[in-house]
């Protein structure tokens, strides 16, 4: 089914504050002073405004790391983050991560650290909508150079 902004609880509408205000100057957003700013993003509105799937889109940012959504469909490519850790946080839908001496499910509401240095392979039968918390620096496909390869990210 579709993804609507009422199949998200309330804990699942996410609030995020940026130094400086530098997340509303660089989303667009209103006008910010020297404290910083604190938007509401609803999850449901931005996954409404992309299709692609294995193309993560910027939503915020904290500590240096980036707030990026993805769908997620079909087996990605192997690969490692040498210098970054991964979280994967399924928001709809279910996914898996595969390693090379196992298989973690990931359904709604769940999430997955992924250590650096350790390769893996996302994968979803059908369509997840999955939140990713990583380092500025990381690169969606990692050591793996690939089709799939974003080295300049949207923010939406």
């Amino acid at each position: 089914g579709s993804f609507k902004q009422a199949d998200l609880e309330d804990s699942q509408v996410v609030y995020l504050r940026a130094a400086g205000g530098r997340y509303g100057d660089m989303m667009g957003r209103g006008p910010t002073n020297e404290e910083g700013s604190m938007e509401k993003v609803n999850l449901a509105d931005k996954f409404s405004l992309f299709a692609e799937i294995y193309v993560p889109k910027i939503v915020g940012e904290l500590n240096d790391q980036y707030v990026k959504l993805v769908r997620i469909r079909g087996p990605y490519v192997w690969h490692d983050h040498e210098n970054e850790d991964e979280m994967f946080l399924v928001i709809q839908g279910r996914m898996r991560i595969e390693f090379q001496d196992r298989t973690v499910e990931l359904n709604e509401g769940e999430f997955l650290v992924i250590p650096r240095g350790v390769e893996h392979r996302p994968d979803a039968d059908e369509e997840a909508l999955v939140m990713l918390f990583e380092p500025k620096s990381t690169v969606n496909t990692g050591n793996v150079e690939h089709a799939y390869t974003k080295t300049e990210l949207e923010r939406i």
